[in-house]
């Protein structure tokens, strides 16, 4: 039986389970021993997301035989189940798919926690906190206290600096030593510069009782700066690499037949070639081998998007990752862990990602023209003020206004602010973008690349005619291919759920490449391939017989995914170029293109081939936005200028993918598109309001008009300006006039 092979989720919902987490032997090699006969196991449960989920989860875990206790960790999506040792691991795997939460083992990873942000947040309250009293014990100097009043209050205040400036400017002073230590500048450098000056300024005036000090300005530079560090740091974290979690998609290890025929659990790393392993039904081949003995359907989508099971047997090659679909099969390793093909994916996206990793985003191109020419004019007024005057006070006075009124607070918000508010009105519109610069990459593309199944369409088998067939033998074709794990089954016993009673059928036996057979009242029922079903099979397809008598003939279809169609047109009338590059085969790239209008298409691609034309579209010059959803996809998804994946991928689809959308309709690209190039027009546009401000400011600090004070003061309101610049992206709903789609994309915040 041949089939459009639907993604992993539509063969769960259907009859038949199949094992979706590891296996027995996985979770006690990966369980803990905690003591007093006890084993923990930790499973990852990513779609745990409310306090219902809990209840749900805990109660039916603490129902199964054997656990003793089971507890879930909302924060950390983690499941902790402590059961016996001794005897066979609780059917908690199976427990946690049947209600719909596809686990895996837990692993804590460390090295991926986000350690920089509580910093930068505990620095933002400390100079807020500071920034904040030393205000308000400055409006008391300024309304006209004096004398020893007026230089305690000045005492005070520097006090309440040191903490600003000790604990918060950490943060750039570390960047500016760095820079400095090797030979190049960065923004940091005259932020430290201009901080240390101040300070030194203002603790010099209050020893000798000045009246001026300008410790507000210094924590308000501070405070400001890290306003816009912390913006930066959340979307920059957003990006998380993706290796990891197809690396994660390997099995543990697999049962290996010893040199005495007993079988034994060995992991993944001493697996050799030659070994003999025991595969069953649902399990991923761990390394690349060949089929020994038995027969079963394979998906191979993981390697190549080919969206048909296709028939393994004797002989038959496998390569490390395919899921094995309808039997049992005994194969042998022909090749160890590190030379697998899914080892040889994991090294293709370790590639593409240190590509992606390259991109300069604009504000770190900025940053370049910015340090040279902020501290030549420091450097310049301190210079002509002291050959005007010889006042050594002023002329550093001077100099530190300019190094704070030209200071980047502007900058340095003009392109997080601008990109958290984008995320959000994509949020709102049901896409996800997990990193600013891909904010960035998508306003700049102009080609896209799709693949085909579970992206332009559903992915899933359809049953076509359902008017031609008689609800009895409907009813009847869908009791047998509940007992399937077959695609086309699947789709069958979605047809045929109703409320009537199914048919009893007895012996029920699935021959694994041809179908399913069964005796009803003494006659034998087959639902499988024709030239196996019927006695005198005319044509190849799939019926349902009964004593090699066709009952009834069964056509399937894969659906276009809704919106489609208004999604490629969009692209094509602004200007994109449009082409498909899938690892179905190419008479089913075809039909869809040809429906879809989209010339340039590709069959038959692997997972590499599909990362090579991404890089020849780069090598002619062109930024290609790649939409995929398989885990073949996800090296071209890193490879990728910028890439987007529906929410129903593959784990590692979604965690290669720069952005998600959440629902099925294929305009969330245009959409995004939209919201992007809106969003670079916005920062281009802060980053003119920050030139024409330092063009005005600049010459004002230098000629002495201003004292560090004022400059501060000008700096924070050019920062305002600048925030409230970026949140026109949302005020009044944002609407996408400027695009082909206006008259139905809409977002309201």
């Amino acid at each position: 039986m041949s089939c459009c092979l639907p993604p992993p989720e539509f063969i769960e919902a259907a009859a038949g389970p199949i094992r979706r987490g590891p296996s027995d032997d996985e979770i006690r090699l990966a369980s803990r021993d905690i003591g007093q006969g006890m084993r923990q196991t930790d499973l990852s449960v990513p779609s745990v997301h409310c306090g219902g989920c809990i209840q749900t989860i805990e109660k039916a875990l603490n129902a199964l035989e054997g656990v003793s206790s089971a507890r879930v960790n909302l924060s950390t999506k983690r499941v902790a189940i402590r059961w016996p040792d001794g005897g066979t691991p609780p059917a908690m795997v199976e427990a946690l798919v049947g209600l719909g939460y596809e686990p895996h083992l837990y692993e804590t990873e460390d090295s991926q926690k986000d350690r920089t942000l509580p910093g930068l947040i505990r620095a933002l309250a400390v100079a807020a906190f500071a920034s904040m009293n030393i205000m308000m014990l400055s409006g008391s100097v300024w309304s006209g206290a004096d004398g020893a009043a007026r230089d305690i209050l000045h005492w005070i205040c520097a006090g309440l600096t040191l903490p600003a400036l000790l604990y918060s400017g950490r943060v750039f002073y570390r960047s500016a030593w760095n820079a400095v230590r090797h030979g190049r500048t960065n923004m940091d450098v005259p932020i430290t510069i201009g901080i240390a000056l101040a300070f030194a300024l203002s603790l010099y005036d209050t020893i000798h009782s000045g009246r001026e000090v300008y410790y507000d300005a210094t924590v308000s530079l501070i405070f400001f700066l890290l306003i816009g560090r912390t913006l930066d740091h959340v979307m920059r974290e957003r990006a998380r690499t993706a290796v990891k979690g197809l690396a994660r998609l390997a099995p543990r290890g697999a049962l290996v037949l010893g040199d005495n025929g007993a079988p034994e659990y060995l992991p993944l790393r001493e697996i050799v070639p030659g070994m003999t392993i025991l595969l069953a039904a649902g399990e991923r081949v761990p390394v690349d081998a060949v089929v020994l003995t038995g027969a079963s359907d394979l998906d191979r989508s993981l390697i190549s998007g080919e969206s048909l099971p296709v028939a393994a047997e004797v002989g038959t090659r496998l390569e490390a990752g395919v899921l094995n679909l309808t039997g049992p099969i005994t194969i042998r390793a022909a090749a160890g862990e590190q030379d697998s093909t899914l080892a040889q994916m994991v090294r293709l996206m370790e590639v593409a990602e240190s590509g992606r990793n390259r991109y300069r985003r604009i504000a770190d191109r900025a940053a370049e023209l910015y340090s040279p020419v902020v501290h030549l004019a420091a450097f310049a007024a301190f210079l002509f003020w002291m050959a005007f005057n010889g006042d050594l006070h002023n002329a550093v006075t001077v100099a530190i206004a300019v190094l704070i009124i030209t200071c980047p607070c502007a900058l340095g918000l003009a392109v997080p602010m601008v990109q958290v508010v984008a995320a959000r009105r994509l949020f709102d519109a049901g896409i996800m973008v997990k990193d600013g610069s891909a904010l960035e990459r998508l306003a700049e593309v102009d080609s896209v690349v799709f693949d085909k199944t579970g992206t332009l369409t559903l992915g899933a088998p359809q049953l076509l005619d359902l008017g031609d067939i008689a609800p009895g033998v409907l009813a009847q074709a869908a009791a047998l291919a509940a007992h399937s794990r077959h695609p086309y089954s699947q789709a069958i016993t979605r047809a045929g759920a109703g409320p009537g009673a199914m048919p009893a059928f007895a012996d029920i036996n699935e021959l694994p490449g041809f179908g399913v057979e069964a005796l009803l009242d003494g006659d034998r029922y087959r639902l499988g391939r024709a030239d196996w079903a019927l006695s005198d099979a005319a044509y190849a397809g799939t019926v349902l017989s009964r004593n090699g008598v066709e009952l009834a003939r069964f056509t399937f279809a894969d659906g276009l995914r809704a919106g489609a169609r208004s999604a490629v047109s969009a692209l094509r009338e602004a200007g994109l170029s449009v082409e498909i590059v899938s690892g179905d085969t190419s008479a089913a790239v075809a039909a869809v293109a040809d429906e879809l209008h989209i010339g340039a298409r590709a069959g038959g691609v692997l997972p590499g081939g599909k990362a090579e034309r991404i890089a020849t579209l780069r090598a002619e010059g062109r930024k290609t936005l790649m939409v995929g959803d398989g885990l073949n996809d996800a090296p071209a998804l890193m490879a990728a200028h910028v890439s987007m994946a529906p929410s129903g991928a593959a784990d590692v689809g979604r965690s290669a993918a720069d952005f998600v959308f959440l629902h099925d309709d294929l305009s969330a690209v245009p959409l995004a598109l939209a919201v992007a190039r809106d969003a670079g027009r916005l920062v281009r546009q802060n980053f003119a309001l920050s030139a024409l401000y330092n063009a005005i400011a600049l010459p004002i600090a230098i000629a002495g008009y201003v004292n560090p004070f004022i400059a501060a003061i000008a700096m924070s309101l050019s920062s305002i300006v600048v925030v409230l610049n970026a949140l026109r992206l949302g005020w009044g709903g944002y609407r996408f006039y400027r695009w082909p789609l206006h008259q139905a994309a809409v977002v309201r915040p």
